[in-house]
């Protein structure tokens, strides 16, 4: 696809929400807010990497904080200037493209949103190829990207700029700033020239959520099963089609932090899963045994409209079916599980893949 226009919006949310892993923002607000954006100012060009200048700028941005704050607190249309206005007094050259710093969720849209009115295209990549709790858990990390010079804002037009020594340091920092902002703020990161982006990024990501938002609504509409157009696209595997009967969420550190219990019903009667959330959902165990885990994605599905579930949206009594998925194969290298194994999250085993536990 070379534009994005309206009618492309609820593909593209719906394939976001699938890679967001249930995190990433709630997509309704950020539909809203990048139509509102089309209909003022026209379609946004979707570019790939290989288009644009080897020493054009490419800025990943995005919402850091906690999901559940960002339901509430919408931010405001003009972020994206804000970010750019604050970024060109800190470096020189000429911004190419904005690129989304996570394709999951509402982060997957946002910055079309602000591309579209900063007059810039969109690039077809992402930093993630699916959403993770941190900032510094992005591809351009493990391509040895300078995070700095990066720029935070919020809806009150404060701007604060960040020179950190690392990723990691970029986390704590921003992390402290989205709470004491609220719980949700803006943030640009890793500015890199197209040549440096071309090998930092997941590319196609945007094509990608497109592409599977449209297979899920033609494919509910010929069979009722959305999963089958993820097994197709995405090489998913079902995990459990059942009832939600608890949830546990708390707010901690600007992060959302719970689990979720679901029950197996039909075929899967007398099984029951529990999602393990830090924003997104991490691991999924049956018992004691573990059915998936970061990186790979897992994801929570309507049962009755096959739309993808948030994990601030679960609610008790919610019929669903979990899938997971395959992660971007970068995620699966020595690096890429340094930082998002389930060791970076806090358990006490090591990564095995999807396809060998299943």
């Amino acid at each position: 696809m070379t534009l994005i226009e309206a009618a492309d919006l609820p593909a593209l949310a719906r394939g976001c929400s699938v890679l967001g892993a249930g995190g990433g923002g709630d997509t309704q607000t950020g539909v809203l807010a990048v139509g509102q954006a089309i209909e003022q100012f026209g379609p946004v060009r979707v570019v790939d990497l290989d288009e644009l200048p080897d020493d054009g700028l490419v800025i990943p941005c995005g919402l850091v904080g906690a999901p559940m704050v960002a339901l509430e607190k919408v931010g405001s249309a003009t972020e994206g200037e804000q970010l750019l206005a604050g970024l060109g007094k800190l470096i020189g050259g000429t911004v190419v493209a904005l690129m989304p710093l996570e394709i999951g969720g509402s982060n997957g849209l946002r910055p079309i949103g602000w591309a579209v009115r900063a007059g810039l295209p969109i690039a077809d990549a992402d930093g993630m190829g699916r959403a993770f709790p941190k900032v510094s858990q992005v591809t351009m990390e493990i391509a040895g990207v300078d995070p700095s010079p990066s720029v935070l804002t919020e809806e009150r037009s404060n701007l604060v700029a960040i020179w950190a020594q690392d990723g990691e340091s970029l986390e704590r920092i921003a992390r402290a700033l989205s709470i004491e902002f609220g719980g949700r703020v803006a943030l640009a990161e890793y500015p890199m020239t197209a040549a440096q982006a071309r090998a930092a990024t997941a590319r196609g990501s945007i094509t990608l959520a497109v592409r599977i938002g449209r297979a899920m609504a033609a494919r509910t509409h010929a069979s009722g099963d959305p999963i089958q157009a993820l097994e197709r696209e995405l090489d998913a595997r079902r995990l459990i089609e059942g009832r939600i009967v608890d949830v546990e969420r708390r707010m901690a550190a600007g992060f959302v932090r719970g689990a979720a219990l679901i029950e197996g019903l039909r075929a899967d009667s007398g099984r029951a899963v529990r999602l393990e959330i830090q924003n997104e959902n991490l691991v999924a165990l049956e018992g004691d045994t573990v059915r998936a885990m970061v990186p790979d994605v897992i994801v929570v599905l309507d049962s009755h409209s096959g739309e993808a579930i948030h994990t601030e949206r679960l609610r008790y009594g919610q019929r669903v079916t979990v899938a997971a998925f395959p992660c971007n194969p970068i995620w699966r290298t020595p690096r890429g599980l340094t930082l998002t194994g389930p060791r970076a999250f806090g358990y006490e085993f090591d990564y095995v893949p999807l396809e060998q536990l299943q």
